[in-house]
């Protein structure tokens, strides 16, 4: 079979899928083929042995409801792929900006060397990324799934910073007793209410793993440990970064903070509430 009968193929067939976004065919063609997404059109005369089948099971998944990210086993996230397993969450864009606020902190040190925390790493996205964009980082990434952090190792691996990330599994109260002393303490923890569970789409409810979602009734459970914990761990002038679910910005401003300073309520691209900030006093 040719390529572009491939693609025509699985237009076809995931044409049927209700939440199919426009694009899928094409990267599945692309996951079962090797040829990147880019090239698709430009390869439409090459032979695609074997890929009929491979694909058929890719499409059988998707139609099932199964998101496109476990489908494929890795999904982009700052610029790098990341593999996926059933214990973690999809990375998405949202938690790009918390990245990109504790990358900021980092950077202010210059060349100097850093450690910092990732709470709640799951496919270790925030960890690995940290580490691959400032060489002179070191983090301790948690987390209390085993399978998420046998995910996170690969992840470290395939990006070259196994020697710079130390992986632990532990809850967030455990995380919080490690006794080092942190530049950042960052996590994307679990923040929907527990009411809020039905509400979530179905390939969130039925493939996601709920602990790492899931915050108890206002969703802050999590949040509210790492913050009255967190003045402990950082280092003088450290600071703490959240990502927070869009309605909670009233509720995570109101927290106590002890003896850290709040920075704010920060808003994600789409104008949503999206990132919370603390800082240790000089």
């Amino acid at each position: 079979m040719l390529l572009s009968e491939l693609l025509a193929l699985c237009r076809r067939q995931m044409a049927a899928v209700p939440d199919a976004a426009p694009g899928e065919a094409e990267i599945l063609v692309s996951a079962v083929t090797g040829v990147p997404r880019g090239r698709l059109f430009l390869s439409m005369d090459a032979e695609a042995v074997g890929a009929p089948d491979r694909l058929l099971r890719l499409v059988t998944r998707r139609a099932a409801g199964e998101p496109l990210q476990y489908v494929l086993g890795a999904w982009d996230f700052f610029g790098r792929e990341f593999l996926l397993s059933p214990e973690t969450l999809i990375p998405r864009p949202e938690t790009e900006g918390l990245v990109e606020r504790a990358l900021a902190v980092l950077r202010r040190k210059g060349a100097e060397p850093s450690l910092s925390l990732d709470a709640g790493t799951g496919s270790g996205a925030i960890a690995v990324t940290l580490a691959a964009e400032l060489p002179s980082a070191r983090l301790v990434a948690t987390d209390i799934s085993p399978g998420a952090l046998r995910t996170a190792r690969k992840n470290a691996r395939r990006h070259g910073v196994a020697d710079r990330v130390l992986f632990a599994c532990c809850d967030a109260d455990s995380a919080l007793k490690c006794g080092g002393r942190f530049d950042v303490v960052v996590s994307n923890p679990p923040y929907v209410a527990d009411g809020e569970w039905g509400s979530l789409p179905a390939g969130v409810r039925e493939h996601e793993p709920p602990r790492a979602l899931l915050a108890g009734p206002d969703g802050l459970s999590v949040l509210r440990r790492l913050v009255a914990g967190a003045g402990a761990l950082l280092s003088p002038g450290g600071e703490l970064w959240c990502e927070i679910g869009a309605g909670q910005g009233a509720a995570v401003a109101a927290l106590p903070g002890g003896s850290l300073r709040f920075l704010g309520i920060f808003r994600d691209l789409a104008g949503r509430d999206r990132y919370a900030g603390w800082a240790n006093p000089l």
